[in-house]
């Protein structure tokens, strides 16, 4: 956008507010246009894009309090939008014309040295009014910007989305307003509770040219009841009986597709000690995770006589071993 838009486009009648409305009245209005005009829910539409191309700048405009408050001042000089290519004679000779205006500003008036007014054009000879307005607000050059200023990358927005356990795993396509549109978002497999997401080019669009920002999307992860997740393996904590553990066996453990794997639980196995089941956990490009069993050892709450006689038996049988001798051993040093 050159510096003659400033003058010839009114950014608040783009979006449709009056000059006094409030920065949430301003964003309020962005929002609502800008989701109706989007190219998405227009496709195809050359003038809706044009139009949601306007709403965009009129908003990187009027959002920016500095550059809000030298657009109205521009506004304001150019009493509401007219082009002027004035010079000596011209139209914009009268009483309160451009060139009044600016020779005021900047001491070259018609009592002034040489007699003679300064001559403004948008082009050709004379001062060009990108790069006067330049000099007035801190730009400078004929690049064309506004009235000097450099492209601004966009604002980085941010999203919240909560997902279950099972999508969190295998990987989700999500849908979320933001910003007053819709953004479709892949979520990749293995995503963990907590987790931040950035898409790129998704967040607010920038000024004078400049990128847009990126969307920043923060998942949740509902928890579980049976596995949780550590990188790209999935954990399961596996009750077996006391029999199991010490005399080994072969057990039936479920996976995260409602499905279940034989594992082999060797003998004399602890309660705590985690046995590794390849290529069960989280499927991604990178590669599979494994499952990751957790042995727990069940102590059964109520016995009958005939288990209560069995237990006594093999305690009696294995009574001269000490299983805490270890433990007062690792203490003492």
């Amino acid at each position: 956008m050159t510096g003659q838009d400033w003058f010839e486009k009114d950014f608040y009648a783009i979006l449709g507010v009056p000059k006094n409305a409030d920065e949430v009245a301003i964003k309020k209005a962005y929002r609502k246009k800008a989701r109706t005009l989007h190219p998405d829910h227009n496709p195809g539409d050359a003038v809706a894009e044009a139009k949601f191309k306007d709403v965009g700048e009129a908003y990187a405009v009027l959002s920016d309090p500095e550059q809000r408050k030298q657009y109205d001042a521009v506004r304001a000089m150019a009493g509401g939008g007219a082009r002027f290519a004035a010079g000596a004679g011209g139209p914009g000779a009268g009483a309160g014309g451009f060139e009044d205006v600016f020779s005021g500003l900047f001491g070259a008036g018609s009592g002034g040295p040489g007699g003679g007014r300064v001559r403004y054009s948008t082009s050709g000879e004379g001062v060009n009014i990108d790069d006067l307005l330049g000099g007035m607000f801190g730009g400078g050059g004929s690049g064309g910007g506004r009235f000097g200023r450099r492209a601004q990358r966009g604002a980085d927005l941010q999203a919240t989305t909560t997902l279950p356990f099972r999508q969190a795993v295998t990987g989700s396509t999500v849908t979320l307003s933001v910003d007053g549109r819709s953004v479709t978002a892949r979520i990749p497999p293995g995503v963990r509770d907590g987790q931040k997401i950035r898409l790129r080019g998704k967040g607010r669009p920038g000024a004078d040219g400049g990128e847009p920002g990126d969307l920043v999307i923060a998942v949740k992860v509902e928890p579980h009841p049976v596995f949780s997740l550590s990188g790209k393996d999935l954990r399961v904590t596996l009750p077996v009986t006391f029999a199991e553990a010490a005399l080994g066996a072969q057990v039936e453990v479920p996976t995260l597709d409602g499905a279940t794997v034989r594992v082999k639980v060797p003998e004399g196995t602890p309660s705590g000690r985690t046995l590794r089941v390849r290529g069960k956990g989280v499927h991604t490009a990178s590669g599979d995770g494994d499952l990751l069993v957790t042995v727990q050892i069940a102590v059964p709450q109520r016995l009958s006589d005939a288990a209560k006689a069995a237990v006594k038996a093999f305690s009696e049988a294995t009574g001269d071993a000490d299983v805490r001798a270890e433990l007062r051993e690792r203490a003492g040093r």
